[in-house]
């Protein structure tokens, strides 16, 4: 990858590129655009979001002289570019999808901007792809988007983030805090890393709207404190927390038992898989996951690392996430009748559908493991029951 020291002192015509929009398409807006453009657009710049690459393209690549600096974002490392674009010395590029550690800082007075929430704005209005946009493009419509602190101390082998050895504190909400907007999405890597964690807390509240941590909360730091702090907030939809390792059990154990001590909410937890390995243990350490966290009344958010697709159970993997993913199907549904709910639709009379034929294949090989996950229930578990009780007194 061509290396290149950015430049942020030119002027005149700015082109902005949010790369993971424009290749996959994403539906989250990318927050070093947004300061980018708040920030040159102070200066007296022309900013423009370059919302196709025919714009800069044609004429083999004459359009981009039309502008005096380019900045191409990217956060997945799957997205696709044409790197020659790259090679221009008025492009400058990064992002996570560029280098694993994200590359280079952005200059204090760029992270510390307001972020022009108002930059995609075009691209939403020339969008027809989406009938109703108030919803598909919420993220980008209703909330404020920061980070009030940065960094982790975890360093997981999985994780982009290892620049920093513990949590700081990055920002105060009402830097970054679109009075105008409903709701705060909050992209902090470990809130409760951070020793003044509470003082976030309080702030939040000030704002009097609703918010939500988007990267997940570390559940293995909760404490009786935070977890009644967390219970009380404003949240926005479902808690999120994440358990990524079945050796961690007991401790995940400890504080799904501590959560549901003062919560009765929606809760998530992401679960990392194809990571560990990607043979018969990982299967089974997956599902004895899912059993885990549906015993406590919570739902399990299947979280594939790309390397799942070297796995022989490659096709086991992505239809355990259809089956989580989808909470109305993990609620009502075991995953062997999940599988055969696809088989009963699938249009090949005497063929299988891609779901009964992995669990087949599976079950054929492993049949203890089989025995033990495919046939658990969502709506069987002691606590499910319980939490409806205590949501009845509640009401």
């Amino acid at each position: 990858m061509l290396v290149k020291k950015t430049r942020y002192d030119l002027r005149g015509k700015i082109g902005l590129i949010d790369a993971d929009l424009l290749d996959n398409g994403t539906r989250h807006p990318n927050l070093v655009i947004m300061k980018l453009s708040g920030y040159f657009k102070e200066k007296g710049c022309e900013v423009e979001l370059i919302e196709n690459y025919t714009i800069i393209t044609n004429n083999n690549y004459e359009g981009i002289k039309d502008y005096d600096a380019i900045y191409i974002s990217k956060v997945f490392d799957f997205t696709e570019i044409d790197e020659n674009i790259l090679k221009f010395d008025n492009v400058f590029f990064g992002g996570t999808g560029f280098y694993f550690d994200g590359g280079e800082d952005l200059p204090y007075e760029i992270e510390h901007h307001m972020p022009d929430y108002h930059i995609y704005d075009s691209f939403i209005e020339n969008d027809t792809k989406h009938k109703n946009k108030n919803v598909y493009w919420k993220d980008y419509i209703d909330y404020s988007i920061g980070f009030a602190t940065r960094g982790c101390f975890r360093k997981c082998e999985f994780c982009v983030n290892k620049k920093y050895d513990k949590v700081h504190f990055h920002s105060h909400i009402k830097e970054w805090l679109d009075p105008e907007r409903k709701g705060i999405y909050l992209w902090d890597d470990n809130i409760f890393g951070y020793s003044k964690w509470k003082e976030v807390f309080d702030e939040l509240k000030e704002t009097k709207k609703k918010f939500q941590f988007r990267q997940g909360i570390d559940i293995r730091l909760l404490t009786d404190e935070k977890a009644k702090v967390l219970n009380e907030a404003k949240y926005n939809g479902d808690i999120i927390f994440a358990f990524d390792h079945i050796e961690e059990r007991e401790l995940i154990e400890e504080k799904l038992k501590l959560w549901r001590k003062y919560s009765t909410k929606g809760t998530k937890l992401y679960v990392l898989s194809g990571f560990d390995g990607q043979d018969e243990k990982e299967i089974e350490s997956v599902f004895e996951r899912i059993l885990i966290i549906i015993k406590y009344g919570c739902l399990p958010y299947i979280m594939r690392h790309k390397d799942y697709e070297k796995s022989p159970y490659r096709g086991l993997f992505v239809q355990i996430a259809r089956w989580c993913n989808m909470p109305q199907f993990l609620k009502k549904m075991t995953f062997r009748e999940f599988c055969e709910a696809n088989q009963a639709h699938h249009k090949t009379k005497g063929t299988l559908c891609s779901s009964m034929k992995a669990l087949n294949d599976f079950e054929e090989k492993f049949p203890e493991i089989a025995a033990k996950y495919f046939d658990v229930r969502y709506d069987e578990q002691e606590y499910v029951k319980e939490l409806k009780e205590r949501r009845k007194i509640m009401k």
